[in-house]
């Protein structure tokens, strides 16, 4: 797959894409970022009226993962305890999460979605994928498999990064 110039300003900024392709990067990461926060208010809006954006996340992988501890998704998610403490706390709050002490681990407790929980996660990840399907109409099936394969590559490097910062 060769790079391709999405910004009709990148020809001006200087620069060739094949020659130092990181500034092309930077921009349309940047644009992803701007569109995902839009579409995850706009979605967790859809979803329950007093979900947090941020919090959707949460649910989505605790669904995938259940019996996930508070300080297991601080580290998966790269953001405070306290954070997470207080989105785990509304989530449970909304009926969409219940805690369960851990058998190993006196102090922690791990975390499971509510039927109500599973029901909204389900909800929301068939109309998500319904959008990309849509978005992503034009594209062979090859592309989005590279797609998949590239972003996961880029969620792990980045994860690996800034562990330590």
């Amino acid at each position: 797959m060769s790079p391709t110039r999405t910004d009709p300003d990148a020809a001006s900024s200087g620069g060739d894409a094949m020659a130092d392709p990181y500034p092309l990067v930077e921009h349309e990461l940047a644009l992803l970022l701007r569109r995902a926060r839009s579409l995850g208010k706009a979605w967790s809006d859809r979803a329950h009226p007093e979900l947090e954006p941020g919090a959707y996340p949460l649910l989505a992988h605790i669904a995938r993962t259940p019996g996930v501890r508070n300080s297991d998704l601080a580290v998966q998610f790269g953001i405070g305890r306290a954070t997470v403490c207080r989105q785990v706390q509304h989530l449970e709050e909304l009926g969409l999460l219940a805690r369960r002490p851990d058998p190993q681990d006196a102090r922690s407790q791990l975390l499971e979605l509510t039927g109500e929980g599973r029901d909204l996660v389900t909800k929301v990840q068939d109309a998500g994928r319904r959008r990309l399907r849509a978005a992503l109409g034009d594209w062979s099936p090859d592309d989005v498999a590279v797609l998949a394969d590239t972003l996961g590559r880029l969620n792990k490097t980045l994860n690996e990064v800034t562990r330590g910062l």
